[in-house]
């Protein structure tokens, strides 16, 4: 999301993203049967408002990444908290901000964890709403050095919130970024997004980057499928936000409700045991 979608989508996009829906999917075997350890983790245990824990995520600042969003990012626990039940609450506000119309929140472990390779996989329950983007994803970790696309991008999953069936999968890296992603979309024909909790997952090796919903495989990207050069050969770290508006989900409208809660139970990180 950090500057990857500075581009309309455009019809030619759309029509080349593949839609894909639950029966047409390969199953993936059980995690037991893979040979993983876990790594790191958050299981957001906790009371109701208090901050994400310090040693693991830090907060961005801020207002439009890149992508004309609306909303001003803080580090206020009206935006980002824990909700005593065992969840993150990620929350965007309609509200007047440091002259922003919303606001709401995005963190990250940059800093604190990073990693190349392995299994990064969140347990989310999403907002909804014309104009709400919420997203799990992860950066490369030497962007500072290298700047954006250049570091990569993982997109675990991404949601326009008036799309409530449906999540999206992309990778940015040099030559194919913004609406040149490779990219593949991943839908429930008869279900949404926001009424359950869904597991949202890759698998990272040096061949390949596989994407999953609810342990269905449902996309695989190797280097021969980008246009570009294949950067995932390096540490990244992990972000979640809400962003509100962007050329990648327009603007809210009288039918987007505010305020607005992306749920995360857990977000868990293993790797791979040779």
């Amino acid at each position: 999301m950090k500057n990857s979608k500075l581009i309309l989508i455009q019809c030619s996009l759309l029509l080349a993203v593949l839609l894909v829906f639950p029966q047409c999917t390969d199953e993936a075997p059980s995690l037991d049967n893979r040979n993983y350890t876990l790594v790191w983790e958050d299981e957001f245990d906790g009371a109701a408002g208090q901050l994400p824990d310090a040693t693991k995520w830090a907060f961005d600042i801020g207002t439009d990444w890149g992508n004309d969003q609306l909303e001003y990012d803080t580090d206020r626990a009206e935006n980002v908290s824990l909700d005593g039940n065992g969840n993150l609450a990620i929350i965007a506000r309609k509200e007047s901000f440091a002259g922003s119309a919303f606001t709401s929140g995005r963190i990250k472990t940059q800093g604190l964890f990073d990693q190349a390779y392995g299994r990064f996989e969140a347990r989310i329950k999403m907002p909804w709403g014309p104009g709400i983007w919420p997203a799990f994803w992860l950066l490369g970790a030497d962007i500072d050095q290298v700047g954006w696309p250049q570091c990569g991008e993982i997109d675990i999953m991404e949601y326009r919130g008036q799309e409530t069936n449906l999540i999206h999968g992309s990778i940015h890296g040099p030559g194919y970024s913004g609406g040149a992603a490779v990219t593949k979309s991943f839908g429930f024909p008869n279900n949404r997004f926001d009424k359950d909790f869904h597991i949202f997952a890759v698998e990272w090796t040096t061949e390949h980057i596989d994407f999953f919903v609810d342990e269905t495989l449902y996309q695989r990207i190797t280097p021969d499928a980008t246009s570009g050069e294949w950067v995932y050969d390096h540490p990244f770290f992990i972000i979640l936000n809400v962003a509100v508006g962007g050329n990648y989900v327009g603007f809210p409208t009288d039918q987007t409700p505010f305020p607005q809660t992306m749920l995360v139970d857990y977000v868990r990180v293993y790797q791979e045991v040779n």
